[in-house]
């Protein structure tokens, strides 16, 4: 997990609670500290103790090293901050910045996961970021994105994970989402039973109305 601010963290330990391994990156040095030592650097009901009970289990751990994030997972997830720009959009470079140091540095096949609060389109500059770096080192390893927007509210965000009302996930074929599916329907189904994806042809990507979903939520 790329980034450990509010949606990161929540995400990265709640994805170690349901018995996942997970690393999770930030290349703030004093933010890894304190959590290495214990600490929770933002306030949210429930969580310090998902931490703690999964960094004693092993299944969390957190790290400044980018090449031992984005080289040792099966999906790298995306959830840095996206800030207004000077013209109130989405600042996307801590965005583009993160896929490309997954481009950088993978050898093989992953799913990339864009966690993060973004404009329609993303997926497709992530995609390009990732790309340009693989090209840069004449490399042609394949890989997926997948946007999977959250839905999380602050002061029950833990909850919302563990029993959310629905899940949403956007990959390109059927076989990507089964492969998201399996690793986000644990501990727990939607209650609503709402599971949510779309599927576009290899020769037209399309994340787009995934990536809507988040805009048009009221959550």
């Amino acid at each position: 997990m790329i980034g450990t601010g509010y949606v990161g963290l929540v995400t990265g330990a709640c994805f170690a609670d349901a018995g996942n391994e997970v690393l999770c990156l930030d290349l703030d040095r004093a933010k890894i500290r304190t959590l290495e030592e214990g600490g929770i650097p933002i306030h949210e009901p429930g969580l310090a103790d998902v931490v703690r009970r999964n960094r004693a289990a092993g299944r969390l751990n957190f790290t400044t090293d980018a090449e031992r994030e984005s080289s040792s997972a099966s999906f790298n997830g995306i959830a840095v901050g996206t800030p207004p720009d000077e013209d109130g959009s989405a600042d996307l470079k801590h965005v583009r910045a993160a896929a490309a140091s997954v481009g950088r540095h993978m050898s093989e096949y992953r799913v990339i996961v864009d966690k993060s609060t973004v404009p329609v389109g993303t997926a497709n500059k992530v995609r390009a970021a990732i790309s340009a770096e693989l090209a840069r080192r004449k490399l042609d390893v394949p890989f997926s994105v997948v946007s999977n927007p959250e839905f999380l509210k602050e002061g029950a965000a833990v909850d919302d994970f563990m029993r959310p009302d629905r899940i949403v996930i956007a990959p390109r074929t059927k076989r990507r989402a089964d492969h998201a599916r399996a690793v986000r329907s644990v501990p727990a189904q939607p209650t609503s039973g709402c599971w949510s994806w779309t599927c576009a042809p290899p020769s037209s990507p399309n994340t787009r109305p995934m990536q809507c979903s988040r805009r048009a939520s009221p959550s």
